[in-house]
């Protein structure tokens, strides 16, 4: 009996430990689904699953797209009518840097204020970005936490969009929902 129990523990602790954490985010231009790295950037991971069970991404837009580089979202002044002040805003904290993961196609990262004002590297709480093919010189920058595994389509639908100066898109790209699965 007694041996039964720890291989019935040892099961249950491998597949814990194994267990992937997914985001989906169904956009007005199609779905998508994030695997989250809880070993590479633990507090991004988490901070992140918060913020989708919360509800915090739910119609907000993805206000930044550099073809060929990346898509940006998560600024919560993307809900208000003022485009100008997208990619500004954040919540009341920021997120310790975790930098180590490489910048893929598909990696998904947190957006950060720059070196000069922010030497410590940390993320803004809200705002990521999404890779549109490898990134080395991002790599040893930006604390990477996820990767798209599914719906990439839609992610490169969102890039061949049309942006003003600003690589502000000039149609609304909304996130309808995002949910844990």
């Amino acid at each position: 009996m007694l041996r039964w129990f720890f291989l019935v523990s040892a099961s249950l602790i491998i597949m814990t430990s194994c267990s992937k954490d997914r985001a989906v985010f169904e956009t007005n231009y199609g779905m998508f689904e994030i695997e989250l790295d809880s070993k590479a950037a633990p507090k991004h991971a988490r901070n992140f699953i918060k913020l989708v069970e919360n509800g915090t991404y739910n119609g907000l837009k993805f206000h930044r797209i550099v073809p060929g580089f990346l898509i940006q979202g998560g600024d919560p002044l993307s809900k208000d009518d003022d485009p100008t002040n997208d990619g500004m805003g954040g919540l009341d904290y920021k997120i310790d840097a975790e930098i180590s993961a490489s910048h893929l196609r598909g990696t998904v990262a947190a957006a950060r204020q720059g070196d000069q004002v922010n030497p410590a590297r940390e993320s803004n709480a809200s705002q990521f970005y999404i890779c549109l093919r490898p990134l080395p010189l991002l790599d040893g920058n930006y604390s990477a936490f996820g990767k798209v595994v599914s719906g990439m389509e839609s992610v490169d639908k969102i890039s061949k969009l049309k942006t003003d100066p600003y690589e502000r898109p000039l149609v609304e790209v909304v996130i309808l929902r995002a949910y844990m699965r």
